[in-house]
């Protein structure tokens, strides 16, 4: 059953620009990990450094390979230092409702 995942980062105003060079690759990455089925950026209309990441998984299996791949050897070494605070992720299962 696929899941949602919803990435919220709060960045640093100083460092947006980098943030979006970082993210433009790594997401390719992620779009190209076996199992994505989407890979999104949403930004708040009111505050630039408020990002969500939206991701679509074919399984719980999947995203958690991911989060596994990402804390290791996929692991953004960049990304802490432009964080202002540490980013929340929250899933989300599909359900027949």
């Amino acid at each position: 059953m696929a899941v949602t995942v919803l990435l919220e980062f709060k960045l640093k105003a100083e460092a947006l620009a980098e943030a979006r060079e970082l993210m433009g690759r790594e997401l390719q990455t992620t779009r190209a990990f076996d199992g994505n089925l989407a890979t999104d950026v949403i930004v708040d209309e009111d505050d630039p450094t408020h990002w969500i990441i939206y991701e679509r998984w074919e399984s719980v299996e999947h995203d958690e390979a991911y989060r596994s791949f990402r804390a290791g050897e996929g692991r953004i070494a960049a990304l802490p230092a432009l964080l202002a605070v540490p980013p929340v992720k929250t899933r989300y299962l599909d359900t027949d409702i």
